[in-house]
């Protein structure tokens, strides 16, 4: 495998905070590779910076071989990327906000209507492509939002908590969607979660932050050998390397998910 993703020595400070640490990673193509950490580790900032959406204070990255800063509308070519926050337009339908994204994409006019019907099909939403997206479910709007993504065909997709608020059958039916999207066009996948029973059953890779600094990265396998139980759960590996418990974890995000989807409820019109 070639690597498509790998970080110097990244850096990103905001005044006297550092937010991201001197973080060294890579991430080999056809990976799932989760960074889990907890809320205010850094894990939206670095995936900014990935994206192009945020300059680095120090250090490198590379995606497809191309420099995140010097190089950003080529890093943008290869990469979708789904934000933690709403990105769908509630005031419009699945279609129309597909027809946006196909434009921002720069997809060619006589391939956009093709690439449309494909992404609303491989994420089950033809039936609902007309329906204004301020009436679809939690799990629908995230469903559209990778649609959106895919749309250009992305080498790289990074998902920002993508299941943020969503209750289980619906992160379970993401997940499914995640996994066929790898296994159907050979997506490289990067996303970051707080919940580790997904890092257990999705992640080929995964990385540790703790307030901005990678305590650990390796497969599932190795993270947990290295605490010395090879049968570990991923709470006990996230407890082994950061010291936090995972429940605290959840109880700090369980404020801002409600405040995260009350913001998304109040855009879309509801």
């Amino acid at each position: 495998m070639s690597t498509i993703l790998a970080t110097e020595h990244l850096t990103r400070r905001f005044n006297s905070v550092v937010a991201v640490d001197d973080l060294t990673l890579s991430v080999e193509a056809g990976e799932v590779f989760g960074l889990l950490g907890r809320n205010g580790s850094g894990k939206t900032t670095l995936i900014k910076m990935l994206t192009t959406l945020l300059l680095p204070s120090a250090g490198a990255a590379r995606v497809g071989g191309f420099d995140v800063v010097r190089e950003a509308a080529e890093v943008r070519r290869l990469i979708g990327y789904v934000p933690q926050a709403l990105s769908a337009d509630g005031e419009l339908t699945g279609y129309e906000n597909l027809r946006v994204f196909a434009a921002l994409y720069d997809i060619p006019r006589a391939q956009r209507e093709a690439r449309i019907r494909e992404s609303l099909g491989f994420m089950n939403l033809i039936e609902h492509k007309d329906k204004m997206v301020k009436s679809y479910s939690g799990g629908m709007i995230r469903r559209l939002e990778i649609a959106q993504a895919m749309l250009h065909h992305p080498r790289l997709m990074f998902l920002d908590e993508p299941t943020v608020g969503l209750d289980p059958v619906a992160r379970e039916s993401v997940w499914e969607h995640v996994a066929q999207l790898r296994a159907d066009y050979g997506t490289t996948i990067f996303f970051t979660t707080h919940y580790m029973e997904e890092a257990e059953h999705s992640c080929t890779q995964a990385a540790i932050l703790r307030q901005g600094r990678l305590t650990a990265i390796g497969t599932l396998g190795a993270l947990k050998a290295a605490t010395g139980n090879p049968g570990a759960s991923m709470d006990q590996v996230f407890t082994y390397y950061t010291g936090d418990t995972v429940d605290t974890v959840e109880e700090n995000s369980a404020y801002l998910e409600t405040a995260a989807m009350r913001r998304a409820t109040r855009k879309l019109g509801r």
